[in-house]
């Protein structure tokens, strides 16, 4: 291939495409199929998932402690004082009961705070986007103070 061609098929290619940017977008439609919004979620909805989260924290607390079973007075429960007997008399089995002791507190500590977490953030988020919506529903207000409808805020962002 001569210099000149490459030049030339270079020439062509350029000529070919446009000189745009084009970005992919949308379909003009709107969200979803046929216009709708595809996710909504209800403040009901929220609601039962944060109820759920709570009651699962306190069953967990009320059920699955086995540290603080038959706890005795140095604050020491059934399991733990086990593990204690068992390395008292030399049995390895003390240690790994030990063990097996603290791996799970910590798993249910964590699944604990998941389940707190869970139900404090939606509590939160409920109150939080409510605050939101009521800040916005002021700040975009017509002059006679009748809100402005989402259909007219579209415009400006096209």
């Amino acid at each position: 291939m001569a210099w000149d061609e490459w030049e030339q098929l270079k020439a062509q290619a350029a000529d070919s495409r446009p000189t745009q940017m084009q970005l992919n977008q949308a379909p003009a439609q709107g969200p979803g199929s046929g216009g709708k919004a595809d996710l909504v979620v209800q403040q009901d909805d929220l609601g039962a998932v944060g109820h759920d989260a709570f009651v699962l924290h306190s069953e967990l607390v009320k059920k699955v402690d086995i540290a603080g079973a038959g706890m005795n007075g140095d604050h020491a429960g059934s399991t733990h004082q086990a593990a204690a007997e068992l390395s008292k008399s030399n049995f390895v089995m003390g240690d790994e009961l030990m063990t097996t002791l603290t791996i799970w507190e910590g798993q249910v500590k964590a699944v604990r705070q998941a389940c707190a977490h869970i139900s404090n953030h939606l509590d939160f988020s409920k109150k939080l986007h409510a605050n939101d919506d009521a800040e916005i529903a002021a700040a975009i207000m017509r002059r006679d103070g009748s809100a402005v409808p989402a259909s007219e805020l579209d415009k400006y962002f096209k």
